[in-house]
């Protein structure tokens, strides 16, 4: 019987291995052909969730996605956006048929960039796009040349240009993709948010502006309250589409934001601390250990 818990891949390399895939050349940055993933795996997941970021472009593939509250085909060239932790499946023949490009980007690499942040301001890597990016064969064709730079840029000999180089790539396909969804949607209206959506939205909110100091860490009753429903319906409708509680959902925004201030702030620990909504350096400082297995200071230094 298929799992009811969503399967969650940590790294890069736990994926390539469940999709009988070579071993990624980069440990945080990987593009795929899915000319070589053939078959889907004997015992298929229900769901499966990614700790990092996924870029498919896809077409002519015997297989449909779930992913939020949608369903998509492959008929057509169409590039899908998945953020870490979102949840999706995907059915199909066990003999796969499809032809297009994957890009997977684990958070790390980008902690120490521009770009940590501002991914997160691409609507399309949220819950709330609830279609997929339809492309022309010319639009087509200028992403799959990015993802071959990208490619051909960590196949090469590794120096230090070579994550600037990466990451602006990445910029550069992302770009391109916002440009392609306001042609796509500037005559559509996006349909009402879900559940799924609009916490992400309050948690973003919430963890960006100067609420946190001043409120401290949000609780369950709080984000279920804004949200319009009772905690425990919150939380079970969060297990049976992540596999994690409202209060892991807070945690993992709160660690996503401390990592960044970490990698792109001068400001010491207890002054991140502070801001992230912790009276005492040692409760943040025992969460982030807890949750990275790293302390706060060894993440930075990671960096130097």
């Amino acid at each position: 019987m298929a799992n009811q818990q969503p399967l969650r891949f940590k790294t890069i390399s736990e994926f390539h291995d469940f999709r009988d895939l070579p071993k990624p050349e980069h440990p945080l940055v990987s593009v795929y052909n899915f000319e070589d993933l053939k078959y889907l795996n004997n015992e298929e997941p229900k769901s499966l969730m990614l700790d990092f970021y996924s870029i498919a472009l896809k077409r002519n593939a015997n297989a449909k996605m779930r992913y939020g509250q949608q369903e998509y085909d492959f008929k057509e060239g169409v590039l899908i956006f998945l953020s870490p932790g979102q949840v999706f499946s995907i059915e199909g023949n066990a003999e796969m048929q499809h032809t297009g490009w994957s890009l997977l980007i684990h958070p790390d690499f980008l902690w120490n960039t521009p770009l940590a942040h501002k991914i997160k301001q691409y609507d399309y890597f949220g819950y709330a796009v609830n279609e997929a990016l339809h492309l022309s064969d010319k639009e087509e064709n200028m992403l799959i040349d990015i993802i071959k730079n990208i490619q051909q840029e960590y196949q090469s000999n590794i120096d230090k240009f070579s994550q600037d180089v990466i990451i602006a790539q990445i910029e550069l396909f992302l770009t391109y993709a916002e440009r392609f969804y306001n042609r796509q949607f500037i005559t559509r209206k996006i349909s009402s948010h879900q559940i799924l959506a609009r916490l992400e939205k309050l948690l973003e909110d919430y963890f960006t502006d100067d609420t946190l100091k001043q409120k401290g860490i949000p609780t369950v009753q709080f984000i279920a309250e804004n949200l319009n429903v009772s905690s425990n319906y919150l939380s079970a409708l969060l297990k049976t589409h992540t596999g994690q509680s409202t209060q892991q959902h807070i945690h993992n925004k709160l660690i996503e934001k401390a990592k960044e201030k970490l990698s792109t702030t001068t400001l010491s620990i207890s002054e991140i601390a502070y801001e992230l909504g912790f009276e005492h350096q040692q409760s943040f400082s025992k969460l982030f250990k807890t949750k990275t297995n790293t302390s706060p200071l060894e993440f930075r230094q990671s960096f130097n």
